[in-house]
């Protein structure tokens, strides 16, 4: 064994991003079920949840290693340096490929762009692994191994920090990254006919898919089916919402809408 301590950390990110690539896989393979009676969205917000445990198995692995870094300091082991540059070499070409093979779909799915950014760390610790491994063939100091395996667990912190941020974020019903709420307001507000825009909600029904509603007041009466088509293939092309639910309304004082207040949710 090369009783490695950087190469367990590289080998343990590689092991959190296979398991990260199932939690993708399958959450991919629910969303797709077709909605139910008690299930109305499906179980699209699986692909949420899948994102949102990856990132927490993350945290947990790297504050483990580092925390055995910090031991290994004071009482530092012998290390196999042949071994540790062999498979760590190994471990490059594998996350490169990988890396690669992602590269399409990282900016469109939060699954894949949780994994992609793993895969291209992965590339750069295990160089850094290998480099550790040299140096510590060519001085016998020792102490290469547990300073290597707290950057990578620096790295694990970076690149996992703000896939859980925003994972955690959708999870709990934020507006996406991305998409300012002021400019959806002012967009619907300036429509032809819309005198104001109130109970707007923004929210991810999925890692890919984001949701709208928002009720619309608008004195002259429905605007009909036109103006909500237009209106929904416009929403989805300046912001990326694909389900857009439009309430029309009078202004109406005697019968005024009980959510009309920003404050009612």
């Amino acid at each position: 064994m090369a009783n490695s301590l950087a190469l367990l950390a590289d080998a343990g990110h590689n092991a959190s991003d296979v398991l990260g690539l199932m939690f993708a896989w399958g959450a991919t393979f629910l969303t797709r079920r077709r909605p139910t009676t008690r299930r109305t969205y499906g179980l699209r917000r699986s692909s949420i949840l899948a994102a949102l445990l990856n990132a927490s198995f993350l945290l947990v692995v790297s504050g483990g290693i580092g925390w055995e870094a910090i031991l290994r300091f004071r009482n530092p082991a012998p290390v196999a340096g042949g071994t540790v540059i062999s498979v760590a070499a190994v471990g490059i070409v594998i996350d490169t490929v990988s890396a690669l093979m992602f590269l399409a779909g990282s900016k469109s799915d939060l699954n894949i762009k949780g994994a992609f950014p793993h895969l291209v760390a992965d590339a750069v610790v295990s160089v850094g692994v290998v480099l550790a491994g040299i140096a510590i063939v060519a001085t016998g100091w020792l102490w290469f191994d547990p300073a290597t395996s707290l950057i990578v667990t620096a790295v694990i912190l970076i690149t996992t920090w703000q896939l859980f941020q925003e994972s955690l974020n959708l999870i709990l019903d934020a507006v996406p990254a991305g998409i300012e709420p002021l400019a959806v307001r002012t967009y619907l507000t300036e429509r032809p006919g819309v005198a104001s825009v109130h109970d707007l909600h923004v929210w991810a029904m999925s890692t890919t898919q984001i949701a709208l509603t928002a009720h619309l007041v608008m004195p002259a009466g429905h605007p009909g089916n036109a103006f909500l088509v237009q209106v929904s293939r416009e929403l989805h092309d300046r912001f990326g919402i694909e389900h857009a639910t439009l309430q029309i309304e009078l202004s109406d004082s005697a019968n005024a809408c009980p959510l009309e207040s920003d404050r009612v949710v």
